[in-house]
């Protein structure tokens, strides 16, 4: 399928700046929060960008490769915590009520039949990916086909009126994949991408470490065909994020960027679409090996660094009260004259 992203229109870049730089404050005071004021305005073309119906989009998926023993819990855990979020049980669900974010729960390719349940979305590609230290995690069609579910559910949100969209995911053994996706991609050895995961002990993680360089052995791959990386080594739930974070900056949307997991879904749509990460805040730099290299791979500043690596989407949705405080000291605090408040002369002094 085909995505076609426009980098965000630089007209008002000069009068967002001017208008930043003339609040009540020193230059450069608000940090970050001047950033994202700047790069949403720029996103929406006008000087008072507006957030509304922030959603949050967990993906869930299972991983094929977890029989090889990349994870100290079993595949099991994936079905049993989407119906823990269907419960309202898991941390995903407490933040996302306590920021007011809409919820949404996505069956991309769970190892298990799902009772219909008015907060389960279907998108099931299939039971659980290959395992790709034998074979490829799933086909091209299968990939694309994940993609393109993943875009159609954002063009609902997007039809409903959303304009600011978080994403999170599911999946026991993604971090697997996000480290194979990610070594290829960045062309970055894998040990310096693989981390604990769900908690492995030093032993533990050399083993998942040398099962993933064999896989990475057995397929060969190389940097220039993101999809076919995808389709080898990524979840079903994975390539659904990345479709939906494509279609999601096709319209203008706010990308909330969460964890590993996320940005190795970002870090594929990157390599089809790169005008992509002009429409992305990273919310947090995880606590997971990988991460902190693989945002600097994409010169990216997290909001956050609380040494999360939960996944779900908690980051992204603990972050958005920072990007709502953006948005709102962009709209609503004075300037240095309608304060009345003087401005720093040249020489230093008051004036």
């Amino acid at each position: 399928m085909e995505f076609n992203i426009a980098l965000p229109n630089q007209a008002l870049k000069d009068a967002l700046i001017r208008k930043i730089n003339q609040k009540t404050k020193p230059l450069g005071a608000l940090g970050l929060l001047e950033s994202v004021a700047l790069q949403i305005g720029l996103i929406q073309n006008t000087l008072s960008p507006q957030l509304s119906n922030p959603t949050l989009m967990v993906f869930a998926g299972d991983h094929g490769v977890v029989e090889a023993g990349v994870s100290p819990y079993p595949q099991a855990v994936t079905a049993q915590m989407v119906l823990n979020f269907l419960r309202g049980g898991a941390a995903i669900n407490v933040f996302a009520r306590q920021h007011n974010m809409q919820l949404r729960v996505i069956d991309a390719g769970v190892n298990h039949v799902f009772e219909d349940h008015p907060d389960l979305i279907h998108a099931k590609v299939d039971f659980g990916t290959g395992n790709f230290l034998l074979e490829p995690a799933m086909t091209l069609q299968q990939c694309t086909q994940a993609m393109a579910a993943g875009a159609a559910l954002v063009e609902t949100e997007i039809n409903t009126g959303s304009n600011v969209l978080g994403f999170g995911e599911m999946g026991i053994g993604n971090t697997s994949s996000a480290s194979c996706l990610m070594s290829v991609l960045c062309n970055i050895p894998i040990e310096q991408c693989v981390g604990r995961g769900t908690g492995f002990d030093d032993a533990g993680l050399a083993k998942k470490t040398a099962i993933l360089k064999q896989a990475l052995a057995t397929h060969q791959l190389k940097n220039d065909d993101a999809m076919q990386v995808l389709a080898t080594f990524g979840g079903f739930e994975v390539a659904m994020m990345a479709g939906a974070m494509l279609a999601a900056a096709e319209h203008k949307a706010v990308l909330l960027i969460d964890g590993f997991i996320a940005t190795s879904a970002l870090l594929v749509a990157s390599h089809l679409q790169p005008n992509i990460l002009q429409y992305c805040v990273f919310a947090h730099c995880s606590g997971e090996a990988g991460h902190r290299q693989l945002l600097t791979y994409l010169e990216a500043k997290p909001l956050l660094d609380a040494g999360l690596r939960l996944g779900e989407g908690t980051g992204a949705v603990l972050a958005y009260p920072l990007v709502q405080a953006a948005v709102n000291f962009l709209n609503e605090m004075a300037s240095f004259e309608s304060a009345g408040v003087s401005e720093k002369s040249e020489t230093g002094e008051p004036c």
